[in-house]
């Protein structure tokens, strides 16, 4: 099979700088954390892939352990990189992590692995260099100076050309970017989770500090892994992530208090013209601050639904506040 890129596919998409640097990522991403896995099926892979590129997503974001197992995601992702992607490398944002744990024994996570975690990175995905290294993690057993000079030999070495931080606070990435600004390393971007439900980067002084610092912000986890979108609002559908893999979502989390938000926020959705998966996208992209969300797809379709959202990230200072009021847990009050 030949794959021919879409001529068009950059008309389709809007790219944002990350903060003041040179890079610029397209304002929905594709995330590998979900249904790249050896559980998945590699022919709706390969088209989630296609669907992607066609429309405008430059950027493919993996880390070592995404799965399962662990690898996984890299090594199908690698797979259709080189089988299908080798003509646009020069087109695409690929970004992996290291930090979290990856194998077994003393050495397989935390600060000492990230190296030698990014050579196996490299070989799963059969690429010489990644776009963006991130360190996943912070890791308090090892010393900020130690793990950041590791990213810095990832790019001094070629084996990435921007470094990243993953789940940083604002004190902690405040820190590491002075660091990494005296080893002249080009430190572009943060990803954390940010979503209508999660405001974890808003109280931790995150998205005030890559606003200070000048840096980009992803987001993962826009739709709180779905439950911002119209999947639950009746239940739960027998062919749903909480029943197909509960590992990161359960059961229990679509309680009535969910219900009551979730639909209220659908209602406001629909008033705005869109879907509540695009309005909890766009709601995220409001801020200038975030360069890009990554979403997650099992199906090419869902691509599509995503990239509507980019159709209206405005909203206005009641819609800003009825959506703050229903997620805090005060509507019907």
């Amino acid at each position: 099979m030949v794959y021919i890129a879409s001529d068009t596919r950059y008309d389709k998409m809007q790219y944002n700088k990350c903060g003041e640097s040179g890079l610029k990522l397209p304002g929905v991403s594709l995330g590998f954390w979900h249904n790249f896995g050896d559980i998945s099926s590699f022919e709706n892979m390969r088209n989630i892939c296609f669907t992607a590129f066609d429309n405008g997503i430059t950027h493919f974001d993996f880390a070592n352990n995404y799965g399962p197992e662990y690898g996984a995601a890299e090594r199908n992702g690698g797979r259709i990189l080189h089988d299908y992607f080798k003509n646009y490398r020069d087109e695409l944002i690929v970004s992996t992590k290291a930090g979290y744990d990856m194998w077994k024994g003393p050495y397989g996570n935390g600060g000492k692995y990230l190296l030698a975690s990014l050579d196996q990175s490299l070989q799963r995905l059969q690429l010489d260099y990644v776009d963006i290294f991130y360190h996943h993690r912070p890791d308090p057993d090892t010393p900020l100076e130690e793990t950041m000079g590791a990213l810095a030999t990832a790019v001094t070495s070629g084996k990435a050309l921007y470094a990243g931080l993953s789940n940083y606070d604002g004190a902690a990435m405040k820190k590491a970017a002075a660091i990494l600004r005296d080893l002249k390393i080009p430190f572009v971007i943060n990803q954390n989770s940010y979503n209508i439900f999660n405001r974890g980067v808003e109280r931790n002084g995150l998205l005030e500090e890559a606003r200070n610092e000048k840096k980009g912000v992803i987001c993962f986890s826009p739709l709180a892994q779905g439950l911002l979108t119209d999947r639950y609002l009746d239940g739960i559908p027998k062919d749903s992530r909480i029943a197909a893999d509960p590992r990161f979502l359960r059961s229990d989390a679509v309680n009535e208090d969910y219900l009551k938000k979730a639909r209220a926020l659908n209602e406001l959705a629909g008033e705005r013209g869109q879907t509540l998966a695009e309005m909890a996208l766009a709601w995220v992209l409001k801020d200038s601050t975030v360069t890009s969300v990554l979403v997650g797809a099992s199906r090419p379709s869902q691509i599509l639904d995503n990239i509507k959202a980019l159709e209206n990230t405005r909203f206005t200072a009641e819609e800003l506040k009825k959506i703050d009021e229903i997620s805090l847990g005060i509507v019907g009050k």
